[in-house]
């Protein structure tokens, strides 16, 4: 069949690639041109066009959406490090005209930084520590074992993830008030025990949703590693710390650092049982009236004025986490992916 009249494609530098037995991909395109009809190379030429906009049109896609996802960050580094004077110039717009550390420092101050990210780190990381433990244990509960009323219990725990914790903070508040050991009444609000001893319960922050993390994990591995190592004579515990634990590492981390963030910017349940602790997510709560008596001497300040301090109090909080995660994703996300919580 005779070469339609312009249906020879516009030469490329990857055309010239070898396909096979010498041919570039110009010429096998040509070749196989010739036994198509104008509706086919119409097609051809339209998919071409298409190969050669997408790329443009998807980099415009993803660019939008990351200045969208980022520029909360970047406002926020952009008014940590300038002047108060600066908010109130209308030249300055992402580029700090008085680049400046002082407003970082009197923020720090503020916020008591280095006792308040103690006490955070203590209730922070011991927290998460023992909630991983005691979620672990329920979701390989769940995983591997049948009993009686295990459909009601993985019910239970479904409602967890659901229903938020400000339904039961009244109930937890009086148990810790008029906790009962040993038949005396010991309260424990203002005591780290109201913290750690939901997490040891499984019953912690978000504790439902990491049980089932570990559940839907602990399902996907081979049921042949339970039972080689009960031949060998290992029980029921003993495997788990010995066999699955080593297996299920990269679920660990994704459930520690999920309690970990969650333990961080909590400040309801901490501001519901404790009046003297402060966490980092408290101070950035009460942060403006910290301001006001501490640095501004109860002076008017304008709202506008105070945001390069409150920004700065966010780039604190959230400095410590960031780190975290630039040093984990790739581990993070290998978790979250094994887990069966995508797809």
């Amino acid at each position: 069949m005779e070469n339609v009249k312009g249906a020879t494609p516009v030469s490329s530098p990857k055309d010239d690639a070898e396909v096979g037995n010498g041919m570039s991909k110009r010429e096998a395109r040509r070749i196989r041109m010739r036994s198509m009809n104008k509706s086919e190379i119409a097609y051809m030429r339209r998919k071409r066009v298409f190969e050669a906009v997408w790329p443009f049109f998807r980099f415009f896609i993803l660019f939008g959406l990351c200045f969208v996802i980022l520029y909360p960050l970047i406002y926020m580094i952009s008014c940590a490090f300038r002047d108060s004077a600066d908010m109130s110039d209308p030249t300055v717009m992402w580029i700090p005209r008085h680049l400046t550390l002082e407003v970082i420092k009197e923020t720090a101050g503020v916020m008591d930084i280095w006792k308040t990210l103690g006490t955070t780190l203590l209730l922070n990381i011991g927290c998460s520590l023992v909630q991983v433990a005691s979620c672990a244990l329920a979701g390989y509960g769940f995983a591997r074992f049948k009993f009686k009323g295990k459909g009601l219990l993985f019910g239970i725990v479904v409602m967890m993830i659901l229903v938020p914790s400000q339904i039961i903070a009244i109930p937890q508040y009086m148990l810790f008030r008029h906790f009962g050991l040993f038949g005396l009444e010991v309260n424990l609000i203002n005591s780290k025990l109201c913290m750690y001893l939901p997490a040891a319960m499984g019953n912690g922050i978000r504790a439902g949703l990491m049980i089932f993390i570990f559940r839907q994990f602990f399902k996907g591995l081979p049921k042949e590693l339970e039972d080689a190592a009960y031949l060998d004579g290992c029980g029921p515990l003993r495997t788990f710390v010995q066999v699955m634990i080593p297996n299920a590492s990269s679920s660990f981390l994704t459930v520690f650092l999920f309690s970990v963030v969650w333990y961080w910017n909590d400040y309801y349940v901490s501001s519901t049982f404790f009046t003297k602790n402060q966490t980092i997510a408290l101070m950035l709560k009460n942060l403006s009236t910290l301001l006001s008596q501490q640095l501004f001497n109860n002076a008017d300040v304008s709202p506008r004025e105070q945001i390069v301090w409150m920004e700065a109090g966010c780039l604190i909080s959230i400095l410590p986490i960031l780190i975290m995660y630039v040093f984990l994703q790739k581990y993070f996300t290998e978790g979250i992916e094994r887990s069966g919580l995508v797809g």
